[in-house]
């Protein structure tokens, strides 16, 4: 079993203004096991083909994983963000699975793990 230690995204809704809210991404590092991975091409009508990950990555949760795991968009791997498609929750882990590769907004800046 391979060990993990990177970034998950928590997207979350903050109040700006009164009745304005943003989607506001919050990057938490964490430590884990990798249980599953695997890789797959999908081939598509853009000018490359997709890679699809469906591996699954068990990570130590913390409170705040606990309370907003349901915020968890993406998490860091092998040098890319990946979509987390599906969080299973089971005490004291959370167990992602992560499918492509994540292109939407990330949290601040940050050094490699």
């Amino acid at each position: 079993m391979n060990k993990y230690y990177g970034f998950v995204g928590f997207a979350r809704n903050v109040e700006t203004k009164p009745d304005v809210y943003e989607q506001v991404v919050e990057e938490r590092a964490y430590y884990g096991d990798v249980f599953k991975i695997n890789r797959k091409l999908v081939t598509s009508e853009h000018l490359n083909d997709n890679i699809i990950a469906s591996t699954r990555i068990s990570i130590v949760a913390d409170p705040f994983a606990y309370n907003h795991f349901h915020e968890i968009v993406y998490l860091s791997w092998m040098g890319a963000n990946w979509k987390v498609t599906d969080v299973q929750v089971e005490y004291p882990r959370l167990i992602m699975e992560i499918g492509g590769v994540y292109n939407g907004q990330t949290g601040p800046k940050r050094e490699a793990p």
